[in-house]
């Protein structure tokens, strides 16, 4: 839709087909590059993290150089207006993926000072490791919207020849800034499985009873894991922010196409002007509905969409604690009725744990699920278009930033207390390590919970405001 609409004024309908093409053969193009970044990451034994995270790094911006360099190839082979600028948007877009993916990997890997403040905090008790992660989360907002900042006015300026006033062709930058930051999502995705995946070999390893240096291995893998998790979090919410400022452009041209249904042709302006809805610009769109800070129903939307993002993670929160309540009683449970599980003796009901967490997990989303859906339809039944384009940027601002803050917060809780099971202020079973996993376990459903699932709340909004933009046009109270 973006495609099509930044050529839409020339009147060049192959232009248009190749402006929708592009970022498909990126995307795709980047796939296959992804994987030769994977088939690079190389490592010795004994790597410390700091060499863990390095050999990571390497496969990643591999796979970002040659999609960068595949990229204006491509561009230049299809024959694109202004090919070379708008190939340079995609770069914009990877090294805002990079930016992010590095700051992240500071503020919560135990390699670097942030972390190991936090794990410092636990000699004084959990309190001060809630306050240190919970600080250390808000500072670690920063580099993220700064680099999201820069990518937007960089990708916009490049692709629409340095004029804020083409908004179709910058719009079209940002769009295509968002694939290329996506366009890495072989290995950057590959990176955040590894995770879960490192941290369940390593509960393996300790229940079969492994030898102490093979817990030693997957520790720090786990603690790898954990900085690759935060990472890949970031990058996708990073790539939403970026996504959901063209979602928010295609929710304008979805509303041209429900005039164009309703029968209205023409957009009349209170100054006179008529404009056909047709040729009508983005500009004009925003004129007519008057998207301004001055119009109490943009504020209203967008106070409504900020609301979302922190009761999204407030049910998600809670979903977490009602869950763990209902695993803790099943666990007392079986240590009352099923004698010898504590020394083994005797094999714990290891499935109806199991069936615990996923019947709360499917039981416990029904709500939140339905409230991301339920408020861009009420919204633009009570305050229409405008509303809604208010609920969306509310959404989209509060969630990025909230996003970034849980995940970090949560992947520096879990890794300070790696650091200090590493033998650090204490080592394992001290007053400080005990400190550290109060801290994760509130990280927990930070970081792998609530945090990810804000980016799904910004783009099902986004989606469901597209989809029923129909009925925004055709009806709303105010």
């Amino acid at each position: 839709a973006l495609g099509a609409a930044a050529f839409v004024a020339s009147g060049d309908v192959e232009m248009q087909y190749k402006a929708v093409v592009a970022p498909m053969l990126i995307a795709a193009v980047g796939i296959v590059l992804s994987i030769i970044g994977i088939f690079a990451v190389r490592t010795k034994e004994n790597a410390t993290i700091r060499e863990l995270l390095k050999a990571l790094a390497i496969g990643t911006n591999l796979s970002s150089v040659l999609i960068a360099l595949s990229t204006f190839g491509i561009l230049y082979l299809l024959g694109l207006d202004n090919w070379f600028w708008i190939s340079c948007s995609v770069i914009v877009g990877l090294l805002v993926g990079i930016v992010i993916g590095q700051s992240t990997e500071y503020y919560t890997s135990q390699s670097f000072k942030p972390t190991q403040r936090v794990s410092e905090a636990g000699l004084t008790g959990p309190a001060t490791v809630i306050i240190s992660g919970l600080g250390l989360g808000m500072l670690s907002t920063a580099i993220p919207v700064l680099a999201v900042v820069v990518g937007i006015i960089c990708s916009f300026l490049f692709a629409s020849g340095f004029d804020f006033n083409n908004i179709g062709m910058g719009l079209y930058g940002i769009g295509i800034a968002a694939v290329g930051m996506l366009s890495t999502l072989g290995i950057t995705l590959a990176t955040d499985a590894y995770g879960p995946i490192a941290d369940n070999a390593g509960g393996n390893a300790e229940m079969s009873g492994l030898g102490k240096e093979v817990r030693k291995r997957t520790d720090a893998l786990d603690s790898l894991g954990n900085t690759t998790a935060a990472t890949g979090k970031g990058f996708a919410i990073g790539s939403a922010a970026l996504t959901g400022l063209a979602l928010l452009a295609s929710y304008v041209e979805e509303i041209k196409i429900g005039l164009l249904r309703l029968g209205e042709t023409v957009l009349q302006f209170a100054d006179g002007r008529a404009i056909e809805v047709s040729k009508a610009s983005f500009s004009d769109f925003m004129i007519y509905y008057d998207v301004t800070l001055m119009n109490p129903k943009v504020l209203a939307g967008m106070f409504l969409g900020s609301m979302m993002a922190f009761m999204f993670c407030g049910l998600t929160m809670n979903a977490v604690g009602r869950a763990a309540g209902h695993m803790v009683e099943e666990v007392r449970r079986q240590f009352r009725e099923i004698p010898g599980i504590l020394t083994g003796k005797a094999e714990p009901d290891y499935a109806r744990c199991v069936a615990i967490s996923t019947k709360g997990a499917q039981h416990e989303m029904v709500l939140p699920s339905l409230l991301a859906i339920i408020a861009p339809i009420v919204t633009g039944l009570i305050f229409g278009v405008t509303g809604v384009v208010g609920l969306l940027i509310g959404g989209l601002s509060t969630g990025f930033v909230l996003a970034i803050f849980m995940a970090n917060s949560g992947g520096a809780w879990d890794n300070a207390k790696k650091h200090i099971e590493e033998g650090n202020h204490g080592g394992k079973g001290s007053e400080a390590h005990k400190a550290t996993v109060v801290g994760d376990t509130v990280g927990d459903p930070f970081k792998d919970t609530s945090g990810p699932s804000l980016n799904i709340l910004i783009k099902l909004m986004s989606m469901v405001a597209i989809v029923m933009a129909g009925l925004t046009v055709a009806w709303s109270l105010f």
